[in-house]
C-alpha cells in the first residue's frame, strides 16, 4: 500500500521545483508590462544595486554560468536596457551598465519584491527563515 511518503510528492526536489515555478509565475504579471523575463529582471535588479558590473561579477552574484548569462545580456542590450563595453583597464572584461530606459523603470522593478512577498503570504520571519534554509541548501558551507 502506498503512503504519502512514496512517490514524487514526497521528494524534496519536487517541492522545490513546484515552489520555484510558482514564484517565477507570480512575477510574470509584473514583468510583462516592463518587457522583462524573470532572468532579465534579476540582472536589472542586481545592476540597480550597483553598476557597472563585469559579466563575471553578475554571473557570480546571480549564480549563473557565462553561457547562460551572455544571451540574457544580449537580449537586454537589443531591448535598450543595458550597455556592454570593454573595460579600458582590462580589455578582457566586459562591463554591463544600465541605460536611461532601465533606470526609468527602476522603481517599478524594485517594487516587485514587495508584491511577491505579499503574494507568498509569509511573515517577514518566515521569509527570512526560508531564505536561510534555501541558501544553506544552495550553497552548503562544506562541499
Amino acid at each position: 500500500m502506498k503512503t504519502k511518503q512514496d512517490g514524487v510528492g514526497a521528494q524534496l526536489s519536487f517541492a522545490l521545483y513546484g515552489a520555484a515555478n510558482r514564484v517565477v509565475r507570480l512575477h510574470k504579471p509584473f514583468l510583462d508590462p516592463l518587457g522583462l523575463t524573470f532572468p532579465q529582471y534579476l540582472v536589472i535588479l542586481e545592476l540597480l544595486s550597483g553598476s557597472p558590473r563585469s559579466v563575471g561579477e553578475l554571473c557570480e552574484r546571480l549564480g549563473m554560468e557565462t553561457g547562460t548569462m551572455t544571451p540574457i545580456l544580449k537580449r537586454l542590450q537589443i531591448a535598450g536596457m543595458i550597455t556592454r563595453t570593454r573595460d579600458v583597464n582590462d580589455e578582457r572584461r566586459v562591463l554591463i551598465d544600465l541605460t536611461d530606459a532601465s533606470r526609468a523603470i527602476g522603481n517599478e522593478v524594485r517594487a516587485i519584491t514587495g508584491r511577491i512577498r505579499a503574494a507568498c503570504q509569509l511573515t517577514e520571519q518566515g521569509i527570512q527563515a526560508l531564505r536561510r534554509t534555501l541558501d544553506a541548501l544552495g550553497h552548503p558551507a562544506a562541499e
